[in-house]
């Protein structure tokens, strides 16, 4: 104990010792400045006239800050008194006021095209303690302009950004609250700051009338009542070659089938008219045998056939002639024909594709986000319409190729027996 205590008693000897020593080393300075003032008068006269310059500024910030607030409680006590005035109707008053005046900026904000000038909105009353005479005139003056404006189609000339993201002025038409129009594209407003920029794409319902009514030659124009949801729509439907793309690598492979299917058909079914008209030709002139079309070449068979073999013979060699000439008349039909078997299935199998990306988007992403299994349920519809869309054209080309080939095959056969027929009653004796 006695050890602790002498302990103790020598920290703070220490620290007294510390004390000490920091006191005179300061006692010392001043000492030696005041002294450095003394010899130096002038030094001395300077650091009095800046203390006396401190001391006048200290002063007169406090006579400022005294008087400030003399004023403010002077206004504060003239707030407090017109408000008691006022009473409870012109408070109920500025309360409806300030609730209004944030509805209407609220609803509008920067989505509407009346707001395209920056003192469109009324002010807000929200901090506004005492109703002023000028801030009810402002807020009917506003009100009324842009009741005003919502009718009123004018002519303006405000920046507006492009599609690269350049921000140019532009000569534009608005149409109130419904519409913003340069000569040949619609404008929307930016959600983040509200500037004016061109539409990814014009509708081209409302396309088609924007440059009338831009240059004055029509008075006719589409607007969305709902306010763009109708508009939003038909921007965001998709062009008849993105609605392909969405079929995916099926979709493709079935057009290219159709498109191959319809060239082949279409290229057959063109030969077949043109031995239909030399067929035809051949028909009003048997005595001048031509090897361009099917019946000529059959009938010069025939004729240099032997004439002395019985007619079962002679039959049977012109129907082998005629036979010969059947696989040229119905080419190209068997493959139209599985084309147009094919192109459905081959929708089906890119439905059942599309529907297996949705159930893994289901999976992975659960059915929170409706546009996660967009790209799947629009592969599986897409497929099936491209197949049957390719089906139904090579239905009706291999009918009219079955058509066109069974009439030839008839003429030929016909002609083919009527020739047969008149030889075998030429050669044939007549008895008395």
């Amino acid at each position: 104990m006695l050890m602790a205590i002498s302990g103790v008693s020598l920290a703070q000897t220490d620290s007294g010792n510390t004390l000490r020593e920091a006191r005179e080393a300061a006692e010392a300075r001043d000492q030696q400045r005041l002294m450095s003032f003394l010899d130096d008068q002038q030094a001395l006269e300077a650091a009095l006239e800046q203390a006396s310059s401190e001391h006048e500024s200290a002063q007169q910030q406090y006579d400022d800050l005294q008087a400030q607030q003399a004023e403010q409680s002077q206004l504060a006590s003239e707030l407090s008194e017109r408000q008691v005035e006022q009473g409870e109707a012109l408070s109920g008053l500025l309360a409806n006021l300030a609730r209004h005046s944030s509805e209407i900026r609220n609803a509008l904000g920067v989505d509407s095209l009346l707001t395209l000038n920056e003192d469109a909105l009324p002010p807000r009353l929200d901090e506004v303690e005492v109703l002023e005479r000028h801030q009810l005139e402002t807020m009917v003056d506003r009100l009324a302009a842009l009741t005003a404006r919502t009718g009123r189609a004018q002519r303006l000339e405000l920046p507006v950004a492009d599609a690269n993201g350049d921000v140019v002025p532009r000569e534009l038409i608005q149409l109130g609250d419904f519409a913003a129009f340069t000569d040949s594209e619609l404008l929307q407003r930016n959600e983040n700051d509200g500037s004016l920029a061109v539409m990814p794409r014009t509708p081209q319902e409302i396309g088609g009338l924007i440059p009338g009514y831009y240059q004055g030659e029509s008075t006719v124009f589409a607007v969305d009542p709902t306010q763009g949801s109708v508009l939003q729509a038909l921007t965001q439907r998709p062009s008849l070659w993105e609605r392909f793309q969405q079929g995916g690598y099926v979709g493709y492979v079935v057009v290219a089938l159709g498109i191959l299917g319809l060239i082949v058909g279409v290229g057959q079914y063109l030969y077949l008219v043109l031995v239909s008209v030399r067929v035809r030709r051949q028909r009003q002139s048997l005595d001048q045998l031509q090897s361009n079309n099917p019946l000529g070449r059959v009938l010069l068979r025939f004729e240099g056939m032997d004439k002395h073999q019985t007619p079962e013979a002679l039959e049977a060699r012109l129907d082998e002639a005629v036979l010969a000439e059947l696989p040229r008349l119905e080419r190209s039909q068997p493959i139209v024909k599985l084309l147009a078997a094919i192109a459905p299935l081959l929708g089906l199998l890119g439905t059942v594709t599309g529907m297996i990306v949705t159930f893994q988007a289901i999976t992975v992403f659960g059915t929170g986000d409706p546009q996660l299994m967009a790209g799947g349920i629009s592969q599986a519809l897409v497929t099936t319409v491209l197949g049957l869309i390719t089906a139904v054209p090579l239905l009706f080309v291999q009918t009219a190729l079955s058509g066109r080939s069974r009439y030839l095959t008839h003429v030929i056969e016909g002609q083919a027996s009527a020739t047969l027929a008149d030889h075998l009653e030429s050669h044939t004796p007549v008895v008395n």
